[in-house]
């Protein structure tokens, strides 16, 4: 069996822009959003068979570029996880689709779009999953209003 740090050198090696880091002891490659389906297509080569979850984190005012989209793949073979993570613009969040390279990532990525309004270049069927289609918006962006039904109380009992 090949070393886990041989198989991760090896992969993030053939990136310009690849960045490895550890996060509590896993994995984690840092790509520009130019060579997100590259890398996630060299990591299925490289042994990488499930792409279990890909989803989005909205740093609002935290960061240049708002958005990044998570991706965690799997492989069985080496027993090893890998992270990716790629930055997503601020104005035109959009990035390739992870689908043709694993089609189980379809639903993760409707429901990235569906909550962030994240665009999946690729994508067979981006459409809403959760929301109602007509629905405005994207609920976990942090600037979507939490919403709230008005309440309105009789007067209160003096305790005295």
């Amino acid at each position: 069996m090949t070393d886990h740090a041989t198989i991760i050198d090896d992969l993030v090696g053939g990136f310009d822009t690849a960045q490895l880091e550890d996060s509590h002891g896993q994995h984690v490659v840092r790509l520009s959003p130019a060579e997100w389906k590259s890398f996630a297509e060299a990591a299925k080569e490289a042994g990488f068979e499930v792409c279990g979850d890909v989803t989005a984190v909205d740093w609002m005012r935290q960061k240049a570029e708002r958005f990044e989209i998570v991706a965690s793949l799997l492989s069985m073979r080496h027993r090893l996880r890998l992270r990716m993570i790629a930055p997503v613009g601020r104005v035109d969040p959009t990035i390739d689709s992870l689908v043709p390279v694993w089609p189980g990532a379809n639903y993760a990525e409707r429901e990235a779009y569906d909550m962030f309004g994240i665009v999946f270049d690729g994508h067979p069927d981006l459409t809403r999953i959760l929301m109602p289609d007509d629905w405005d918006g994207h609920p976990l962006r942090k600037d979507f209003g939490v919403g709230g039904v008005p309440v309105q109380f009789k007067a209160s009992h003096q305790v005295e």
